[in-house]
């Protein structure tokens, strides 16, 4: 197996893990209609799901350069944070 394929796994394994834990934090959010619990939600999404999509994917359907996607990963990261932080607020 070479980095490439098991980069690519890894990825698809975190959206996947992503998704399932954001599906599962947005049940509580919808069941106890909690401010926090949707803040919870952006963080994952933006910290397990984007930043996957945008390195897998973006490069597939736009023309951007590695220095874009890790920009974009590095923004959604860091979005993702003050999200999560907001929801222990």
């Amino acid at each position: 197996m070479t980095i490439a394929v098991l980069s690519t796994v890894t990825t698809a394994l975190t959206v996947v893990v992503g998704v399932f834990v954001a599906s599962l934090a947005y049940r509580g959010y919808r069941r106890n209609d909690s401010e926090t619990m949707r803040a919870l939600v952006a963080g994952i999404v933006l910290i397990a799901v984007v930043p996957g999509l945008a390195t897998t994917g973006l490069p597939a359907v736009v023309e951007v350069n590695d220095a874009g996607v890790l920009l974009i990963a590095l923004l959604s990261h860091t979005l993702g944070l003050v999200a999560i932080y907001r929801s222990l607020d």
